[in-house]
C-alpha cells in the first residue's frame, strides 16, 4: 500500500470514494441528513478551500481510501474519512490515520454520525474517545462549520493528546 498527499488530478477519485463508501450511511444517518450524492463536487471543493488536505491510500494502483485533516489551530480534525468498499476491512482506513496521525504535533479531534457505529468503532479501536455530550456540543460549534440538526446527530472522537490536554488544564498542570 502506498499513502500519498492528494494532488488536483486526483479530485475525481476523493469524490468516487466518498460517495462509494457513504452509501453505508443510507437509511443509518437521519433521513433528513441522506442525500444523493451524499457528497456533490462543488461541497468537496469547499471543504479543499477551507484547508482540508486529503490523503490517499493506493493498493496495486488504484485509490482504496482517503482521508483529510485540517489544521484548526490548536487542533486538527480528521475530516472525510473514507475507504472504497472493496477496500474495507484490509487495513487501508488504519493506515490512512496512522499516517495523519504522524502529520501533525497537536490533539486529533474526529466527528462522526452516531449511528455510525461501525466507524465509531473503528476510532475507538485506534486509541481515539468519544466525548461527552456537552463537550461534543461545544467543539462541534468551535471547530466545524456544520448545522445545528448535524450536531445534534454526531459525536465527537479525540486523541490521547487531547484528553491528556484536557486534564492539564482542569488541573492547572
Amino acid at each position: 500500500m502506498v499513502i500519498r498527499r492528494a494532488a488536483d488530478e486526483d479530485f475525481a477519485e476523493i469524490l468516487a470514494i466518498v460517495n462509494d463508501a457513504a452509501r453505508a450511511y443510507r437509511g443509518v444517518i437521519p433521513a433528513d441528513r441522506w442525500h444523493e450524492p451524499y457528497m456533490p463536487a462543488d461541497e468537496l471543493a469547499r471543504e479543499i478551500a477551507d484547508g482540508v488536505v486529503f490523503w490517499l491510500a493506493e493498493q496495486e494502483g488504484r485509490v482504496a481510501g482517503v482521508m483529510g485533516i485540517q489544521d484548526r489551530g490548536d487542533v486538527a480534525l480528521v475530516r472525510h474519512a473514507y475507504v472504497a468498499t472493496t477496500a474495507q476491512r484490509g487495513g487501508v482506513g488504519t493506515s490512512l490515520l496512522r499516517r495523519v496521525e504522524r502529520l501533525v504535533d497537536k490533539p486529533i479531534l474526529i466527528g462522526t454520525w452516531a449511528a455510525a457505529s461501525w466507524a465509531i468503532d473503528f476510532y475507538r479501536r485506534n486509541g481515539f474517545t468519544v466525548v461527552t455530550p456537552g463537550e461534543k456540543d461545544r467543539l462541534l460549534r468551535t471547530y466545524w462549520s456544520i448545522p445545528e440538526r448535524q450536531i445534534e446527530t454526531s459525536v465527537v472522537l479525540a486523541s490521547r493528546r487531547w484528553l491528556e490536554t484536557r486534564r492539564q488544564e482542569s488541573t492547572g498542570s
